[in-house]
């Protein structure tokens, strides 16, 4: 369906820092907007890293993964 943009490192990186906005959201840390922000940027980042694929890579031709392009 999607072509792999996201290479090992951009996935691991982008799985921790979803997992931190996602733990700041849950626990209470982040509040008010702050709050928001952290939810959908914390979603977010964890989905690219799960799917391997990021929209913004593939419109501004972006590839950290390692595969080369047919």
């Amino acid at each position: 369906m999607f072509k792999t943009n996201v290479g090992s490192a951009d996935r691991a990186i982008r799985a921790i820092v979803g997992i931190v906005l996602l733990a700041l959201y849950f626990m209470g840390t982040a509040t008010g907007v702050w709050a928001w922000v952290a939810l959908i940027v914390g979603v977010v980042m964890l989905a690219t890293a799960v799917l391997g694929w990021c929209p913004p890579y593939s419109i501004l031709g972006i590839n950290t993964c390692g595969v080369k392009k047919a």
